[in-house]
């Protein structure tokens, strides 16, 4: 087979078993590491650790491996926009921009215009179905390592030029068949958070890029109940780390709004007030891996949250503003995060969640 396929490396067992795979099934396989965080900045990512993994691992499958730099773009297209976020007062989701602009974008670029590869390959938990000259992204068989919520953006090129090794399997076969084959990542622990924070303490992170306006957190009666380290590190629905614990009648505070003129955040104690409900949510940036929405006027399945259960809604569009309401008011939904469209197993797309209408 004279196939040539660059398989995105992370360090891995899902990518790493995605490369003998696809070696095993007769491709010419090439192992990429991106380099997407420059070391000088602020952060600790696992790089050298990541490409010592990457290097048994390609060496011991038999392929050659190279690393690719992407941290300008991976700066300008995602970090930036990360930052402006949170800026705002939203909760930004960098993992969705970082798969559509870097590793679906940068990188499929360079792997088939520079390297001349015919397709790019990833570890990711989805699967790719081709019908009648058209690209649809279903979930993984694992639900519980699905990853269609982060791929939700990619167009109808990406998919296409797009391998997914794994998606048909459970992790438990992956680490079998990593162990079987004598690799180094089998039982390497998973990945969690983002890259460029790794291990440290986000608070500490963000507060190298943003100011931490400190301010007044009141409840929603208005009364003082306490004080908060700056808006950006909050999002709705929080009820972890607020610092406030034993004021009120005891029981845990929920985050309802952040006031952003006043720089205060405001929390309730009753985890059903219905302040903290959303009947819709309204979005200005949707894309559609079809090229186009099933209509005007939808009803789909939505996950508004990465592991969570979907949630049904009728979705609207008009005058370029996509609107999804819920059929039922759902908690804690959250500006600047994406609402991910489902037909069943079939991922429609996704949006960028701009505003939300309480009930």
């Amino acid at each position: 087979m004279n196939i040539k396929v660059a398989v995105g490396m992370s360090g891995g067992v899902d990518s790493s078993v995605a490369a003998l795979m696809l070696k095993n099934a007769g491709y010419d396989v090439v192992g990429i590491f991106m380099k997407n965080w420059d070391d000088d900045n602020n952060g600790e990512c696992s790089a050298e650790e990541d490409y010592s993994d990457i290097s048994s691992v390609c060496n011991k499958i038999g392929i050659p491996y190279y690393t690719v730099n992407f941290s300008k773009e991976y700066w300008d297209r995602v970090f930036k926009y990360f930052l402006d976020e949170y800026n705002s007062g939203r909760t930004p989701n960098p993992d969705v921009l970082c798969n559509s602009e870097i590793k679906f974008k940068a990188f499929m670029d360079y792997a088939l215009d520079v390297m001349g590869a015919d397709y790019i390959a990833t570890g990711h938990y989805v699967q790719k179905k081709e019908e009648s000259g058209e690209c649809y992204l279903l979930r993984g068989s694992d639900e519980n390592k699905d990853q269609s919520y982060f791929l939700c953006m990619l167009n109808q090129h990406q998919l296409s030029k797009a391998l997914f090794p794994i998606g048909h399997m459970q992790k438990s076969q992956v680490r079998e068949i990593a162990s079987n084959a004598g690799l180094r990542t089998a039982l390497k622990k998973d990945s969690t958070g983002i890259c460029f924070i790794g291990e440290r303490n986000f608070t500490e992170f963000l507060s190298n890029y943003l100011p931490n306006k400190k301010g007044i957190i009141r409840d929603i009666s208005g009364e003082i109940v306490g004080h908060h380290l700056g808006l950006m590190y909050y999002t709705l629905g929080q009820r972890r780390g607020l610092g406030i614990g034993g004021a009120g009648n005891g029981g845990r505070w929920y985050v309802a709004d952040k006031d952003l003129a006043n720089n205060e955040l405001i929390v309730v104690q009753n985890p059903d007030h219905p302040v903290l409900y959303s009947k819709a949510l309204t979005a200005k940036k949707f894309s559609f891996i079809k090229g186009a929405p099933p209509g005007e006027e939808f009803r789909c399945s939505i996950k508004y949250r990465y592991r969570q259960p979907d949630k049904q809604a009728k979705v609207t569009i008009k005058d370029n503003v996509l609107t999804a309401e819920f059929d039922n008011p759902q908690k804690a939904v959250c500006p600047g995060q994406y609402a991910v469209f489902y037909n069943k197993e079939i991922c429609l797309g996704g949006a960028e969640i701009d505003s939300i209408i309480k009930i």
